[in-house]
């Protein structure tokens, strides 16, 4: 199954079943330029055999950003260096698709003291987010636009496709949820008013690239939080998208607020952690499936062949998407599918920074917090390592992934600031 081609509604054929997910790269110029950095660590991962491979978030909006250092399409300057990496991953094989985003509240200070969001709803967390102004319908209308303009570069390019943002509490999910989104205009309110912008940008989308080019959309299956979308929300939701023709629906999860994502398991029980991360969402997505006109890509958990096997076979996922296993181990895919890997690693279950007693979930917010951007850190060193074109360091610590991870962003945002 794994080595089966896919045929996408609008034609394009994904060659295998593996998908290298989005993972936010931070390799940016200071003008938010695609660098040499990009097309290193691209290449090395399409080498891996990867039918397909999302780019880390791209910003439609150089003011708001998800951290310092992303890339940000907006006119014609931002060509060059992205036909340059799509050409890095062509040159192995692959296909590379784009994720557009906005990241709405989900900007950190460090780049933007006050973020735009749906409504006034300001995320807490270490406070490294300011609080949001309420977009207004001229801030709507130019939201739109730009992820329309956003695409048509991109496919200018020469990218093969492009994926709409709208899971982990970037701006569209933002809408999509009751907690955030608590307008009482046509934007708020009702679900299907909450899903207006997602379904508006979709078709903007659309219209700028043509029926030809892969459009998909990444959606939450909940939220994860209280009062946050949930997984009949986004059923319903994921019947507007295919009234809507997109191509590829991708399932994840979770938000800043609760990140399922980088949910740590106790060590000393590994093969049941492993079980649980292949499940994380695949529990979700026999009912999302059931009304799915499109294919589904589940992503978040799988690290072992035979879940993977197991998880196509059984109907529940068309795709199986990965990202963290690539910063390890980018030419997985093909031990894969030769049949002489049955698994892959999980170094998520050293690195934590204190445990407390009830395992490394528990302790205070801030050490839950702190862990999580261990947790990211350290795959974010992983990248730059690999962009630098150097081997992944799967020794480093937790604690050091920390001071690298702070030392790094606050650097990127200060010499995006001045230069």
């Amino acid at each position: 199954m794994l080595e089966h081609p896919l045929t996408l509604p609008c034609g394009q054929v994904l060659p295998n079943r593996f998908c290298k997910s989005a993972m936010t790269e931070g390799l940016a110029s200071p003008r938010g330029h695609a660098t040499a950095a990009h097309q290193r660590l691209y290449s090395s991962w399409a080498a891996g055999g990867a039918a397909l491979h999302v780019s880390g978030n791209i910003m439609v909006d150089g003011r708001y950003l998800e951290r310092a250092g992303n890339v940000v399409v907006q006119d014609e300057s931002s060509l060059p260096g992205l036909k340059a990496w799509a050409d890095a991953v062509h040159g192995q094989g692959s296909l590379l698709w784009a994720q557009i985003s906005h990241p709405g509240r989900q900007c950190p200070r460090l780049v933007n003291l006050q973020p735009l969001a749906p409504s006034q709803v300001q995320l807490r967390i270490a406070g490294n987010f300011g609080r949001p102004r309420a977009a207004t319908e001229a801030d709507i209308a130019d939201i739109i636009a730009r992820f329309g303009r956003t695409a048509g570069l991109l496919k200018q390019a020469g990218f093969d496709g492009v994926q709409i943002h709208s899971a982990h509490g970037y701006l569209l999910s933002q809408f999509l949820s009751p907690r955030t989104n608590q307008r009482e205009d046509r934007w708020g309110g009702p679900l299907r008013q909450r899903a207006a912008l997602l379904l508006a940008v979709v078709a903007q989308v659309r219209s700028a690239v043509g029926a030809a080019f892969p459009v998909a959309v990444k959606l939450n299956s909940a939220d994860f939080v209280k009062g946050g979308f949930t997984l009949e929300e986004c059923i319903e939701v994921v019947g507007w998208l295919s009234q809507a023709g997109v191509d590829l629906l991708e399932i994840s999860g979770g938000t800043y607020e609760q990140t399922e994502f980088f949910k740590l398991h106790d060590p000393n029980e590994v093969r049941d952690s492993t079980r649980q991360r292949e499940a994380v969402f695949l529990r979700y997505a026999k009912s999302i499936k059931a009304v799915a006109r499109m294919p589904v890509m589940v992503t978040g958990g799988f690290r072992t062949h035979d879940g993977m096997k197991a998880a196509l076979a059984e109907g529940h996922t068309d795709m199986i998407g990965l990202a963290r296993p690539f910063c390890l181990d980018p030419d997985f895919p093909k031990r894969m599918l030769a049949g002489t890997l049955d698994a892959l690693p999980v170094p998520e279950d050293r690195l934590v920074l204190g445990r407390g007693w009830l395992g490394p979930n528990s302790g205070s917010p801030t050490m839950r917090g702190l862990n999580d951007q261990a947790h990211a850190g350290w795959y974010y060193h992983q990248i730059e390592r690999m962009g630098a074109g150097c081997a992944p360091d799967p020794e480093l610590s937790a604690w050091k992934a920390l001071a690298s991870h702070f030392t790094h962003d606050f650097g990127r945002a200060m010499r995006r600031k001045f230069s």
